[in-house]
């Protein structure tokens, strides 16, 4: 039987506390009939414009480890989301603002990109949506 990564659970919890700069929480999302995790404001409006993909028919949030070594010490990142498309294909999506991403960020989107290229998935770092286009989603979305 083979797993299929848009049903995974989330490898590690949602954390949240008082007075943070994030929210994160579960989106109830049309297109999986479950709810999806989301660590931001940003992870969250992705997941909504995700649910107005038609060529997405599946999503789950941080759905794997990566593991490697920097050089240094051992390294892990787990990816926002795992996407599966209606032509089966397969894309792993970071959520990440451009003016956000340090080096090791940067690394860590690197080495997701590197992965996916050698499996066949493709790769996807996005930043803050434009601002019209999901205004209007949100609209429509009530």
């Amino acid at each position: 039987m083979t797993t299929r990564f848009e049903d995974m659970a989330p490898v590690r919890p949602f954390r949240w506390s008082r007075g943070a700069r994030h929210f994160a929480g579960w989106y109830w999302s049309v297109t999986t009939r479950q709810h999806v995790g989301f660590e931001s404001w940003q992870e969250r409006d992705r997941l909504l414009l995700m649910d107005f993909d038609p060529a997405v028919v599946g999503t789950s949030s941080q759905p794997f480890w990566l593991h490697w070594h920097d050089g240094e010490r051992e390294r892990r990142h787990a990816p926002d989301y795992f996407v599966r498309r209606a032509d089966g294909s397969a894309v792993v999506v970071d959520v990440r603002a451009d003016d956000r991403i340090g080096p090791k960020d940067a690394e860590a989107f690197e080495v997701a990109r590197l992965a996916c290229a050698q499996i066949g998935w493709d790769f996807e770092r996005v930043g803050v949506p434009e601002a019209v286009m999901l205004a209007h989603v949100r609209w429509l979305s009530r």
